[in-house]
This record gives structure tokens, C-alpha cells and sequence, in this order.
């Protein structure tokens, strides 16, 4: 298989874990007989230092241009402590996803029990969590109509939604539910908010096409404290833009670190793969960023390109490291490894699993670990 992608570094610690999962997929295309082809392009803080441009049209085509999108992280101090700021890293993110439209977040959420111990969860609420969050990415709040007054004292968002916007990401989340356990959770606020009621009313209606798949209903903040009292519950969780940006972030603590995580974002022909942590640029070119989240990314890539054993053998990988120890800094303080001797150790993993059912040992730098 042969396939174009376009690689996005982005700010902070993006190059960095970026180039672990680069690593990854290069082995994964040596040992199954793929090509991977690279376009890099700029975003974000990196863009605008150099263009101006938070999206410069050049990346914007790199990515029409390609089968799928790996994107590392996006943000900058220097834009964050400063409110007046007009251009922002984060716009070229936003246009990005609606030039594309991408309209549907995917975030599996999953624990390790390895790392119970760093979740603020007790390990037996933590037994049997499997879930996967599709969050409206292209509409609602963040897209709405801004105003602000002149003084500055009063401001306005519009959440705004239409009923072809909540059909296009209810279907691909009900389609997903089909495939897993069968259970689709719609988080809204139909209580109060007008938009919520719409998205209640279309879920509803669509569920009759989907009669094998169990739905329920949440209010946020009530599904706010199910995330944390008894996330074994769900299975396929459902929700606009807003709230599936908190809820996920709230989500992601309980696999015990935020560098773990990946995500997908999907549309009706691209699709980018990021991790959901930020561009953290304290620790930018230090070696000790998680590259686990961008590597689990990539092999969400992996299953979009249908190619579902180098998938698997990526995350084989990746739970073999966490496993036996091979952690970075924000797993293990004490005992840790760096960034790219996470990358080398998963790469060895995958050429030396394509070769041999039993991976004993495997060789970093000039040292053999056990």
C-alpha cells in the first residue's frame, strides 16, 4: 500500500513526539511492505512566527493533497498571556477543520493497569473502561457569531447548530456502536439549551434506523460526575463541541497521564490524527515528552488506511512498553525514559514482532534491557 501523508509538527513538543510516531510508521512500512510518503508543512505559533499565517495556504493544499494528516500539538505562552492578540496558533487549527470539514473527534478512552496507581480514580472504578467519545468538531459555540460591545463590558457567543451538522456525526458515532457493544450515550443540555433539544429530537429520530444500538440521554453536568463515578458505563458517548471538548479532557485523566491519548479527526474525505495534549513547551526539546499519544494516533492512521494488524501491532507495542517500565517523565518521575528511546524501543518491538511471535529482549543504543 502506498500512501501520502502530510505531517503537521506544530509548536512545543510536537516535532518531537511527531517524529517518534514518523519512526513507528516507517518501521511498521518496512516489515508489512508499505510506502509511506511524508509532505511537511507548518501551523500554528511555528507558522506565524515565520509567515504570519496560522494555516498558510501551502499547508492547506499539502493536506488536500494527501490521504490523511499527522498533526503533533499547537500553542505558544507568548499568545496564550495575551488576550489582545489578533492572530492566534489556534485559528489555523480551527480553519483547518472546517476547510477540510472535519466534522467528527474521535477519542477512544481506555486504562492501563499498569498506571492505575496514577489515575485519581480507585482501581475498581477503573475495571472495564472502554469507551470512545465522537465529538462535533465544525459547529456550535466555537464556530457561532462573536460580538463584543465597545466599552468591553458585555460579549456575546452563538452556539449554533443544524440538523444536517448533528446527522452527519450521529450516524458515523451510531455506525460505531454497531460495532462495538452496542450502546450510544447522548450528552446534551436539553433542559435549558435550545440547541441541545435539537440534537436530543435528531437523535432520536435516527435511532429508529439503528434498532440494535441501546440509547440513553445525559445532561452534562450529571454525565460530568458519570465519567468519574462509574465510567464503565459507556460505551459510545455522543455530544456537540463544547461539551465534548470538556468531557474528553476530563476523560483523559483517568488512563493516568493526558500524553497517553490519542485522537482522530474525520470527515467526509480527510482525516487528521493528533494526541490531545497540548504543545507543553516547558519541556520542549528536552527529550522527555510522551510520544504515546502521537503513537497511538498513528496507528488510528493505521486503521483508517484499513490496516488493522500493523494497528494492532503498534499498540502491542506500545502496551509492552508501559508493561515493563519503559515509561517517559510524566508516568514515572524516577525511572524514566526519554522520547526518542521510547520511539526506538516501540519501532524494535514492531520489526521484531513481525518477525517472531516471542519478543524477549531488544536492544537500545548499546545496552540490552531484559
Amino acid at each position: 500500500m502506498i500512501k501520502k501523508i502530510a505531517v503537521i509538527n506544530g509548536d512545543g513538543i510536537g516535532p518531537e513526539v511527531t517524529a517518534q510516531s514518523i519512526k513507528v510508521l516507517n518501521a511498521v512500512a518496512e516489515e508489512y511492505g508499505h510506502q509511506f510518503q511524508y509532505a511537511y508543512a507548518i501551523m500554528g505559533a511555528d507558522a506565524i512566527d515565520k509567515t504570519g499565517n496560522p494555516l498558510p495556504d501551502e499547508t492547506l493544499e499539502a493536506c488536500k493533497q494527501s490521504d490523511a494528516i499527522l498533526f503533533g500539538a499547537i500553542g505558544h505562552p507568548k499568545y496564550d498571556n495575551d488576550p489582545s492578540a489578533k492572530v492566534r496558533p489556534e485559528q489555523g487549527l480551527l480553519r483547518l477543520r472546517k476547510e477540510l470539514e472535519l466534522f467528527a473527534n474521535i477519542r477512544p478512552i481506555n486504562t492501563y493497569t499498569s498506571l492505575q496507581h496514577l489515575s485519581p480514580l480507585k482501581a475498581k472504578q477503573l475495571e472495564g473502561v472502554d469507551f470512545i467519545i465522537f465529538r462535533e468538531l465544525t459547529g456550535g459555540i466555537y464556530f457561532g457569531k462573536r460580538t463584543i460591545s465597545d466599552d468591553k463590558t458585555y460579549a456575546t457567543d452563538e452556539c449554533a447548530y443544524h440538523e444536517l451538522e448533528i446527522v452527519r456525526v450521529a450516524k458515523m458515532a451510531f455506525e460505531y456502536a454497531q460495532k462495538r457493544r452496542k450502546k450510544l450515550t447522548l450528552i446534551d443540555k436539553a433542559n435549558v439549551l435550545e440547541t441541545s433539544r435539537l440534537w436530543r429530537r435528531v437523535v432520536q429520530e435516527l435511532s429508529s434506523q439503528y434498532t440494535d444500538v441501546a440509547v440513553d440521554f445525559l445532561f452534562v453536568d450529571n454525565a460530568a460526575m458519570q465519567v468519574i463515578l462509574n465510567p464503565a458505563q459507556f460505551d459510545v458517548v455522543l455530544t456537540e463541541n463544547m461539551f465534548g471538548d470538556i468531557i474528553s479532557d476530563e476523560a483523559s485523566v483517568l488512563s493516568g497521564s493526558l500524553g497517553l491519548l490519542p485522537s482522530a479527526s474525520v470527515g467526509n474525505t480527510a482525516a487528521l490524527f493528533e494526541p490531545i495534549h497540548g504543545s507543553y513547551p516547558q519541556a520542549a526539546g528536552k527529550d522527555i515528552a510522551n510520544p504515546l499519544g502521537s503513537i497511538l494516533s498513528a496507528a488510528m492512521m493505521l486503521d483508517h488506511f484499513t490496516l488493522s494488524a500493523e494497528a494492532a501491532a503498534v499498540r502491542a507495542a506500545v502496551n509492552w512498553t508501559l508493561a515493563n517500565g519503559f515509561v517517559s517523565k510524566d508516568i514515572d518521575a524516577i525511572n524514566n525514559y526519554g522520547t526518542i528511546a521510547i520511539g526506538d524501543l516501540i519501532a524494535d518491538y514492531i520489526k521484531r514482532s513481525a518477525k517472531t511471535s516471542s519478543v524477549n529482549n531488544t536492544i537500545i543504543n548499546a545496552s540490552t534491557i531484559i
